[in-house]
């Protein structure tokens, strides 16, 4: 496996883990949630940072391609 392989499955990898704590944390949230008035204002913010690191990481390991 070449090192291309080995950044682009540890890119997917990190990926799927930050889908999932997202997702969890969304879950947690809408269950704290119940009965409070916390907005729709959490979940968004929530899913922009797991966006902004999938997009930073897929920067970060862009370059790499460029060999």
């Amino acid at each position: 496996m070449g090192m291309k392989d080995q950044f682009q499955e540890k890119s997917e990898q990190w990926q799927q883990k930050a889908k999932q704590k997202a997702e969890q944390a969304k879950e947690q949230g809408q269950r704290g949630r119940q009965g409070q008035g916390q907005g729709p204002d959490r979940d968004r913010m929530r899913d922009e940072e797991t966006e902004r690191l999938q997009r930073e990481e897929q920067e970060r390991l862009d370059p790499d391609y460029d060999m």
